[in-house]
């Protein structure tokens, strides 16, 4: 079982306890196959020197300040990335609070009162595309430059393509809202994942179709309306179901509000879970009204027995869950 990082929400939390450290800084939304190799360099690089892996991110997403209107959606939240990143070996993680005040720091001044000043860096990695200070006036070469005047190596990785293409936040972002979340779970080295409470529903499931969990996530960032082969896992006991998901309207009963919907490929035993993290394999189709709550039955059977179809596919060929290694 990975180990919890540990976690500071604060610059004055973090002040005398963080360093000495080998720091990666960045928005790291999703924590996808390019922050991945960056946390691995970072840890490789600490247990050489004897440092402490450690990463920096910010909540809320800088953009949510300095340019609202162009804000992103999020793929996870801050406690998810450090979680994500714990599993790649980074130790501690700061979520610095992004408010005007550090919107406003100079390149120097972050690396002098930040980098420098509280969280005792020796050594700061970062990808190619890192940008830092007001209005992004730093680059890696000015990031480097001050490293030199302030005593500390900087290491610049090189972003990660997957068949050609750019990995980034926003296309697996772009994927997962078309719905392909095959794709997005490649670039993101593991499934796509939403968690939330499991809610009463409406009833019409166990009585007309087939029971269901239905899902109420504050998740920013969902796949496009349709049938999904799912994994829904309990986060109080761990326990893993497969299932078929459906995200969307529920237009064969009139529904206009989005729900998300799991159908348990096996029978559940006991009570229904009370949160759970819902994790995207593979689309299946397109959602659609139906003439009947019958003919929907028929198709959601239908849809069960193709998810079973992809479970056993997959433990044919492996014992992991689906990911990619870059």
């Amino acid at each position: 079982m990975t180990r919890a990082p540990s976690v500071f929400r604060s610059l004055e939390e973090a002040s005398g306890r963080f360093g000495p450290c080998v720091l990666s800084i960045g928005n790291f939304d999703g924590v996808h196959a390019g922050h991945r190799r960056i946390f691995r360099r970072v840890v490789e690089l600490a247990h050489e020197q004897g440092w402490k892996p450690s990463a920096l991110t910010f909540d809320p997403h800088p953009a949510r300040i300095v340019a609202p209107q162009r804000a992103p959606r999020l793929l996870t939240t801050p406690d998810q990335r450090a979680a994500l990143m714990a599993a790649e070996g980074i130790e501690q993680v700061l979520i610095l609070p992004f408010t005007g005040e550090v919107a406003h720091l100079s390149p120097e001044e972050f690396v002098r009162e930040v980098l420098v000043g509280r969280l005792d860096v020796r050594a700061v990695l970062v990808g190619s595309n890192f940008r830092f200070g007001y209005r992004h006036a730093g680059d890696t070469e000015r990031l480097a430059e001050l490293g030199r005047q302030y005593g500390f190596a900087t290491e610049v990785v090189p972003a990660v393509k997957l068949r050609g293409h750019m990995i980034s936040s926003s296309e697996i972002r772009r994927l997962i809202e078309s719905g392909d979340v095959a794709k997005a779970g490649r670039l993101l080295a593991r499934p796509y994942f939403v968690e939330g409470e499991i809610v009463p529903g409406r009833g019409i499931g166990s009585a007309q179709t087939v029971p269901t969990l239905n899902l109420a996530t504050p998740a920013e960032v969902l796949p496009a309306a349709g049938v999904y082969v799912t994994r829904t896992r309990d986060l109080g006991s761990e326990q893993v179901w497969a299932s078929v998901s459906n995200v969307g309207f529920r237009p064969t009963f009139g529904g206009s509000s989005l729900s998300v919907e799991s159908f348990l490929l096996d029978r559940l035993a006991g009570e229904a879970p009370r949160r759970v993290r819902l994790e995207f394999l593979r689309r299946l189709r397109a959602e659609r009204k139906f003439p009947s709550a019958e003919s929907l039955k028929a198709q959601i059977l239908r849809d069960a027995e193709r998810a079973r179809r992809y479970f056993r596919g997959l433990r044919r060929y492996t014992q992991k869950e689906p990911q990619i290694h870059l």
